[in-house]
């Protein structure tokens, strides 16, 4: 066997190992997505596994075909509620409050060290 025909069958190798790993990663955000989506009732979602199940290729495809669009809206809400949450975590921790903020503002607005619009945006952002 030359060194060539090795190289390709470790490149050929390694690109459906890729193609495989990929397709894993599709079903499992399907899986997800399926479990996220709210809207849809469990028979549905029952129906959808069985068929990722049998026929797992042709399924993946027409889902994402389907209800990709709505699958990309629900991965981002899910973003952001858990951004929120994060952020709502780290305020508590931190101990500053809205007030807290406003009064750093206003003494910094004070000092002269920011302008009337940015002490406003930052008031807007600490009580939103």
């Amino acid at each position: 066997m030359s060194f060539w025909e090795s190289f390709w069958d470790i490149i050929w190798w390694f690109f459906w190992v890729f193609v495989f790993v990929s397709y894993l990663m599709v079903l499992f955000n399907i899986v997800a997505d399926l479990f996220r989506d709210h809207t849809l009732n469990g028979w549905w979602k029952a129906v959808w596994i069985i068929f990722l199940i049998f026929v797992p290729f042709l399924t993946a495809l027409i889902y994402l075909i389907a209800r990709g669009r709505g699958m990309a809206e629900r991965a981002a809400a899910s973003y952001r509620q858990q951004q929120d949450a994060a952020d709502t975590y780290i305020r508590s921790v931190a101990g500053t409050s809205a007030t807290d903020e406003i009064e750093k503002a206003s003494k910094l607005l004070a000092a002269g060290t920011i302008t009337d619009a940015e002490f406003a945006a930052i008031k807007a952002r600490a009580l939103a």
